[in-house]
């Protein structure tokens, strides 16, 4: 593994994190609580990461990150990844995921199809709970069967989900909605 950096940016939803390499991006954190919280998620995953200034393409990848939080129709698609700690076929789904836009939805039956194995959609969802670059990887997008949310692995689980979609403009509001 190449050595491991990290930051922590300001969102309207939150502190989120980011931690890259050499090759790209290796994780993003979406908001914990604290920033020792979002520390110890990176450390945890990697053991000497540290805490760095971005270099300029992870520090616009930031800006916009930020903008896709705050309503912007802003595309990450093409934010470099470091594919290197994922399967194959994970990395097949996240491509697939990074190909729909903000304000958009796919389910993972429909990835599966794209895939060309259309009883694929359990494992599909298996690689989204998996998937360590949350927002580059829209893994939000993704939805179970009928339109249902499904789960989402990160802090405020379905809740973040919703709140990110609602963002995006890819669910209406419900009159308990608080952002």
């Amino acid at each position: 593994m190449t050595e491991v950096s990290f930051t922590l940016f300001d969102t309207p939803i939150g502190r989120c994190s980011i931690a890259w390499g050499a090759n790209g991006v290796v994780g993003v954190g979406l908001p914990e609580p604290t920033d020792l919280r979002a520390e110890v998620r990176m450390r945890r995953r990697w053991p000497d990461v540290r805490r760095d200034k971005p270099p300029q393409p992870l520090a616009d990848a930031i800006t916009r990150i930020a903008a896709l939080l705050g309503g912007e129709k802003s595309d990450l698609s093409d934010v470099e990844v470091d594919w290197s700690e994922v399967t194959e076929f994970d990395r097949s789904v996240y491509e697939v995921a990074r190909t729909v836009p903000p304000g958009k939805t796919i389910t993972y039956g429909e990835i599966a199809k794209q895939l060309g194995d259309p009883l694929a959609a359990r494992a599909v969802g298996q690689a989204m709970g998996n998937n360590p670059y949350p927002l580059v990887v829209p893994c939000h997008r993704v939805l179970a069967a009928g339109g249902k949310l499904g789960g989402f692995s990160a802090t405020g689980g379905v809740e973040t989900k919703r709140r990110i979609l609602v963002i995006e403009g890819a669910l209406e509001p419900n009159l308990f909605d608080e952002f």
